[in-house]
């Protein structure tokens, strides 16, 4: 295979620094340095062609077929006058408020704009109903469907059917959900309650133990709060019964038995007004015998089978 080199007078195309000199130059023209030649369209308005190829094509049929009319704009609306004044208003304020804004020009304002032009259709169609109506009337068509009339459906009873059992069950599934929603809310309501409830049963309790603290450090020696603590829990629980009635009565024997706390030593012993107190002696009811054993106050309350002492035990081994 041998090698080849082409001479610079067989290639076509100019090199590329030979373009960059020409477009320095200003040699180099847009459109791949050909010059497009401007056409200038001209448009025709032959009136009278197309008047011509109008009468060719125009149908000449009655109005009732055709209803077309050429009507005035309806006379505008006070309230839709005011409408249009308040948004102008509103738009103005808008954009003369916001940053690097500038003076507000309601004519080149789109949102204003569009509004105009729904309203300008409005009115249109409203002008162009009332004047066909009223030939409508003097051609003798009538405009309202009687009564009486009846135009069967355009949908077999089978299709209505399907639409009917389709309709039952979108209904069907929304209260269903609706359910589920409610329950729902009412699970949240009644666990906020059940919450609430604790956070004021610990508060109290709270509140209760510091009482309870100032009084055994002698701070205060006001025991009300126990009272009130206590004509609650025997009007809340009075009706009720089973464990918490048994509970109830539980606790009142211990706080009568071992009190509130304060001082307890002493509170036997005999004093000047105690002493001189005679009202529950009486002299002539007889003694009975105390057996520390059973703790017991009968009277002869020895068992049948008692184990006898000791001494009378070592004896009877003799």
């Amino acid at each position: 295979m041998t090698d080849f080199v082409l001479n610079d007078s067989e290639t076509e195309g100019d090199s590329d620094e030979e373009l960059q000199e020409a477009f320095a130059k200003g040699l180099l023209k847009p459109g791949l340095n050909e010059e497009i030649e401007k056409v200038e369209k001209k448009y025709v308005n032959n009136v009278a062609d197309l008047k011509a190829k109008l009468k060719e094509f125009k149908l000449k049929l009655p109005w009732i077929e055709t209803l077309d009319l050429v009507t005035a704009v309806a006379p505008m609306a006070p309230d839709v006058a005011l409408q249009i004044q308040e948004t102008a208003q509103r738009r103005k304020n808008i954009k003369e408020n916001s940053k690097g804004s500038k003076e507000y020009d309601p004519t080149q304002d789109p949102v204003l704009n569009e509004f105009k032009r729904e309203n300008l259709i409005h009115r249109q169609a409203q002008s162009a109903v009332v004047e066909g109506i009223k030939k409508l009337k003097e051609l003798g068509v009538p405009t309202r469907r009687p009564d009486d009339y009846f135009a069967e459906m355009a949908k077999t009873d089978e299709h209505m059917q399907k639409v009917r059992k389709n309709l039952m069950a979108k209904q069907a599934a929304q209260a269903r959900i609706e359910k589920v929603r409610q329950l729902r809310e009412q699970k949240k309501i009644a666990k906020r309650v059940q919450i609430d409830a604790k956070l004021k049963q610990a508060a109290e309790k709270k509140h209760m133990l510091e009482q309870l603290k100032r009084v055994r450090k002698g701070k205060s020696a006001d025991l009300d709060f126990l009272e009130d603590d206590k004509g609650k829990n025997v009007k809340g629980k009075s009706k009720d019964k089973g464990p918490q009635n048994k509970s109830a009565k539980k606790r009142a024997m211990k706080d009568k038995k071992f009190g509130f706390g304060g001082k307890k030593k002493g509170s036997k012993l005999n004093t000047r007004e105690s002493s001189n107190q005679m009202d529950g002696f009486n002299s002539s009811a007889k003694k009975r015998p105390f057996s520390f054993k059973n703790k017991s106050f009968k009277p002869n309350s020895k068992k049948k089978n008692q184990r006898p002492g000791k001494s009378k035990r070592r004896n009877a081994k003799r």
